[in-house]
């Protein structure tokens, strides 16, 4: 059942283009078979998405996590900022991708939180990057959970998915929420990935 919570988050947290929202029957088939915790943060979602006009959705989706550093999708940012140490974060993940025989389209960044969940939803590497990023993850939750985003719900429900937070995990948040990422400004494009088809 948590790789099917990982799949649809994974589409959740994903553009909310007409391929999404066409899948909207399928997704809430998926959701109805989770358990409570993971299922009915994705069904308040979905509801959301109900009553939300396209245009709207996709114009909140961008100023939520295109706009906002605070929201960033993107897991290794948190730790590592736009530092030259975010690229080597990232070349891991790319590394275990492709041991794992998974591909992403040219100019998908491997840390995009959609992407993570996509790759634990199909290998069980995929739960230890999540988990790894868990402080990452839960400073997006609290983030947006604050600014009562309407995606916050969706990551409630990948936090269910984890181990509960211990001791340690909790004092990386506070220091990571207190400091924030680094700053060194690097370029990112040697990181991105190959063009060698779809995902």
């Amino acid at each position: 059942m948590t790789e099917t919570a990982w799949q649809v988050q994974s589409l959740l947290l994903g553009y909310p283009d007409a391929h999404l929202l066409g899948l909207r029957p399928v997704l809430r088939e998926s959701v109805a078979t989770l358990p409570a915790p993971l299922g009915t943060p994705l069904e308040v979602f979905l509801n959301h998405v109900d009553a939300t006009s396209p245009t709207e959705l996709a114009a909140s989706y961008v100023a939520t996590f295109d706009h906002r550093k605070r929201f960033s999708p993107y897991l290794t940012y948190f730790v590592h900022g736009d530092t030259r140490k975010r690229g080597m974060a990232l070349l891991r993940f790319k590394n275990t991708y492709r041991a794992a025989g998974l591909v992403l389209d040219e100019g998908e960044l491997p840390d995009h939180v959609s992407v993570v969940l996509e790759f634990a939803a199909i290998s069980p590497t995929g739960r230890t990057l999540l988990e790894e990023h868990r402080a990452g993850l839960e400073l997006l939750r609290l983030g947006l959970r604050e600014a009562s985003s309407p995606w916050a719900p969706v990551l409630d429900s990948v936090s269910a998915t984890l181990s509960p937070l211990r001791g340690l995990d909790r004092e990386t948040i506070a220091g990571l929420a207190a400091q924030g990422p680094p700053e060194e400004e690097v370029g990112l494009t040697p990181y991105l990935m190959p063009r060698e088809g779809a995902r």
